[in-house]
């Protein structure tokens, strides 16, 4: 039997578990005008910090999408679906903040994760609803590990050339808003 889906005001302590057993999630946000944009994200990097309050670790990546479009309006998704397992797919409704080093909440949410080459910033979801759904549809797969090539490339680019790359790839989204990606 399918259940159907079940809506939150925030997470539970059963919801809380859940996320804290997944090896990935996706991220989808979009600007008022242009692209949604979906982002797979793994390594560890997802924190609750309350039953209303998530962040997570935001790596170098080819494009920063997410942060143009949290600085243009907030609206996120942030989406863990089961791939072992009972079927759960849980969804996570608010508004996103991307945090900068250089921002005062820094200092009190980066020591929350492990230390990774090539983060850029921390994304703060104020959730809004949660929502799970059946999940019955999502193939099972099993975990291998997490892909260290992301992390390799940050840290053979060191400090100075990750700021290059960002200034030449992460200042405007495909879209043409900014990121505000320099630190």
């Amino acid at each position: 039997m399918l259940n159907m889906a079940k809506f939150y005001p925030a997470l539970t302590n059963a919801l809380q578990q859940f996320i804290e057993s997944q090896h990935i999630f996706f991220t989808a946000t979009a600007p008022i005008e242009g692209r949604i944009n979906v982002s797979p994200k793994g390594i560890n990097s997802f924190r609750v910090l309350d039953h209303q309050t998530a962040a997570y670790l935001d790596l170098t990546g080819s494009g920063n999408e997410t942060s143009a479009h949290l600085l243009e309006n907030g609206r996120m998704t942030i989406m863990f679906c089961s791939f072992e397992g009972k079927p759960v797919i849980l969804r996570l409704y608010g508004t996103g903040y991307v945090i900068r080093p250089c921002d005062d909440k820094w200092d009190a949410l980066y020591p929350m994760f492990e230390p990774v080459p090539g983060t850029r910033q921390i994304v703060l979801l104020q959730i809004e609803s949660v929502s799970t759904s059946c999940g019955g549809g999502v193939p099972l797969y099993d975990f291998v590990s997490d892909r260290d090539t992301l992390i390799n490339w940050a840290a053979k680019k060191g400090k100075q050339g990750l700021e290059k790359y960002w200034k030449d790839n992460n200042q405007v989204s495909i879209d043409g808003l900014p990121s505000h990606s320099l630190i």
